[in-house]
């Protein structure tokens, strides 16, 4: 710029992709008041990518989603190895008729490959923050199994969505003494000290279970109070 010449007063391109970031979130935030379909109930199942087929929890998570199949359930898992393959895959088994979906819902990893042979649908997003969201739109119901730190993000994301009411009637499920004991440490480290970080009422937000067979039981009476709902 010339001495004595005014500043150009032309937006810099980091001011415009701001805003034009800004406008796009505006967009997404709108098109997410959409509700989904109500017409089918889906059932997520978090868990670990590392267990094995044949493992004990792999043979539960299996037969959970079978189970979920047979009442009508789509299952939607995170598409990938370990327990969300043997939701997907038990979806499947309880689903001879082909009348529920098994959903995957991936994120793009460099070190993984694509979906589990059981996924019917797939999504693939290229971050965990859209995926998750993602997850949100379509459940129904969440039922936890044991996990890593992925796992973790998914349940607390779910626990704090149910915290601020953006989620309602949604049941969350933890299977697990894992999960117990997240929970116990959560009433511990938030709500009994000097200071209190959440409210009592937060931190029973989560049903914990030690079966696949409880939370079965769970899911399944809050969709038989659901249909009394839609039928009466």
């Amino acid at each position: 710029m010339s001495p004595g010449n005014p500043p150009d007063p032309s937006p810099k391109t980091a001011d415009i992709v701001e805003e034009a970031l800004l406008d796009l979130w505006s967009v997404a935030n709108r098109l997410a008041r959409i509700p989904p379909p109500d017409d089918r109930y889906r059932v997520t199942i978090f868990g670990s990518a590392r267990v094995q087929p044949g493992d004990a929890v792999y043979e539960d998570v299996k037969l959970l989603a079978a189970r979920f199949s047979r009442m009508g359930c789509d299952i939607i898992t995170g598409g990938g190895p370990g327990l969300m393959q043997a939701a997907n895959e038990g979806a499947q088994l309880g689903d001879p008729e082909d009348e529920t979906r098994s959903v995957g819902i991936r994120v793009a990893l460099p070190f993984e490959q694509g979906a589990n042979p059981f996924v019917e649908q797939i999504y693939t997003h290229r971050t965990f923050f859209s995926r998750l969201h993602h997850f949100v739109r379509l459940s129904s119901a969440y039922v936890v199994m044991p996990g890593g730190l992925g796992t973790t993000l998914e349940l607390t994301l779910v626990w704090q969505l149910i915290q601020v009411n953006h989620l309602r009637d949604v049941p969350l499920v933890l299977v697990g003494d894992m999960w117990q004991e997240l929970v116990d440490w959560a009433r511990r480290s938030m709500t009994e000290g000097p200071v209190r970080y959440a409210n009592p009422d937060d931190v029973v937000i989560p049903s914990c279970v030690a079966t696949a067979t409880e939370a079965a039981e769970i899911i399944e009476a809050h969709i038989q109070a659901r249909r009394s709902r839609i039928e009466g």
